[in-house]
């Protein structure tokens, strides 16, 4: 008996919560439908944003990578891809090219069973509804690709977009100016392997700055005879390379690689290349690509009998610089015989003048090698190497793996910005990996051609570390960002 009554007694009292609990959420509802309309369609803050992809250049294969990428985009849940650009948040446009480089067999008993082997990128810049710039890549073939090149194209393309919209990369740009707002000329020179970066900055900048890409050590001689205002660089001055009575300031502006390109059309795969094989074909150690030493690393490879046509600059250049760096670090025979500079008694080769003349010479001599800035070969669709970086991995260089290069070069306190990333460690990071710098000179400036460069460094630091990507530069760690922009800063006020 006293168990039936309790057992009504818990049977009321669930009673009484359940009606109480539908009068709370009654006044719930009640007091929602008193607040006003704009409280109640504020946008949550994980709305789906709108996206047009546009053009992806006018290449055969640009339809089918701009469709691969928005089927792609369209299965994302916080992206919906509109036709119409002014209903758009975010559009996408780019540039591609896919070219073949040679074929492969499929069957050992069939020369007709084959494959045809591609090359190519998809170049991107990512802007919001203000028409500005807020994200930008350069996408080259994953190394272990199995689909089409498109699909591997686009899948990349998607993966990094989204990274970058979860990061808020697409975010507002607080303290990022769309135009350095000033039209004082200025004059600069120097670096080939930064020259398609700088010109496309100073153009998208709104200034009028005339670059001259007359190679690092012209730049800088022109520096010290005060004939510029700014020098473009690939070699961080110390003591031992700085002309006479030059005091200049050095700002690290992005990240690029070097790249050895080749001309060998029957190949079949990439090649692969040790420091150490680098190293003896430029010295004339090495003198045909079917020597042993490149057959370790390229089994089953159809490798000529012929002899290695070398090719390399005949400037001073800071690309050459950041080569014979390298080849430096690679063999001692080299570093004691040659050594590190812009411009040295090469051993063995051809000389030609930029990074345009390296690319031209490779391009149409059969069994050539030469060494070029990332964006020259594949703007050019030459073919480049992949070298073997301290992990033991053999690297075909791109964004991320230049990126990978930087990983750790934390600024210190009083540290002048001169890093180098030669050799950097870790497993995905390309070996010949460099900063490349802007010079400017500590004294003997006007007070409007001072401010005129703060407010252009500023820019480049902020809002055009967005549009180097586009172009194959990686843009700066955020640590080197922020210590650069108090120098900048410091540089300024110092009248």
């Amino acid at each position: 008996m006293r168990s039936q009554k309790c057992q009504r007694r818990v049977s009321e009292n669930s009673v009484a919560w359940r009606n109480a609990a539908f009068w709370i959420c009654a006044a719930v509802v009640a007091l929602v439908s008193l607040l006003p309309c704009r409280a109640r369609s504020a946008e949550p803050p994980n709305r789906s944003r709108t996206i047009q992809v546009a053009s992806m250049g006018d290449g055969n294969d640009a339809a089918a990578l701009r469709q691969n990428i928005v089927d792609r985009l369209n299965r994302s849940p916080n992206l919906h891809v509109v036709v119409d650009p002014s209903a758009a948040d975010l559009v996408l446009r780019g540039s591609s090219t896919v070219w073949p480089t040679g074929t492969i067999s499929l069957s050992l008993h069939s020369k007709s069973a084959s494959q045809t082997i591609y090359q190519g990128y998809l170049s991107v810049e990512l802007a919001d509804r203000s028409g500005q710039i807020v994200w930008s890549y350069l996408v080259t073939p994953s190394r272990f690709r199995t689909a089409s090149i498109t699909d591997d194209l686009a899948d990349q393309l998607v993966v990094h977009l989204l990274e970058a919209i979860r990061g808020g990369a697409t975010g507002s740009s607080a303290g990022a100016t769309t135009s350095p707002g000033t039209q004082v000329a200025l004059h600069a020179a120097g670096s080939t392997l930064a020259a398609p970066l700088y010109r496309m900055w100073f153009q998208s900048a709104g200034m009028s700055v005339r670059y001259d890409a007359i190679g690092s050590e012209a730049g800088i001689e022109e520096l010290a005879e005060g004939k510029v205002d700014l020098a473009g660089s690939d070699v961080p001055l110390n003591g031992q390379n700085a002309p006479a009575g030059l005091r200049a300031l050095q700002f690290p502006t992005v990240l690029g690689g070097v790249v050895p390109i080749y001309n060998l059309p029957a190949l079949g795969q990439t090649l692969k290349l040790t420091p150490q094989v680098l190293a003896g074909i430029y010295s004339g150690a090495i003198v045909k690509w079917n020597d042993p030493r490149i057959l370790a690393s390229n089994r089953g490879a159809r490798l000529p009998d012929s002899k290695i046509v070398v090719i390399h600059r005949s400037d001073g250049s800071g690309t050459t610089y950041v080569w014979t760096s390298f080849l430096s670090l690679a063999s001692a025979d080299w570093k004691a015989s040659v050594g590190a500079g812009t411009d040295v008694a090469w051993p063995v080769g051809n000389g030609v003048a930029g990074n345009d003349g390296v690319s031209e010479q490779v391009e149409k001599t059969p069994n050539a090698i030469g060494y070029v800035e990332l964006i020259y070969a594949v703007q050019h669709e030459l073919n480049y190497a992949a070298v073997l970086n301290p992990a033991g991995e053999f690297i075909r260089a791109d964004l991320a793996s230049i990126t990978a290069a930087a990983t750790g070069a934390a600024v210190k306190s009083g540290q002048d910005f001169r890093f180098s990333i030669l050799n950097a460690p870790g497993r995905e990071a390309y070996p010949i990996a460099t900063f490349t710098w802007l010079l400017v000179p500590e004294q003997g400036m006007s007070k409007e051609k001072r401010s005129a460069i703060t407010s252009l460094l500023n820019w480049a630091l902020t809002t055009g570390q967005k549009q180097c990507a586009a172009l194959g530069y990686a843009p700066l760690p955020r640590e080197v960002v922020a210590s650069e922009l108090s120098a900048v800063n410091a540089w300024k006020s110092r009248e």
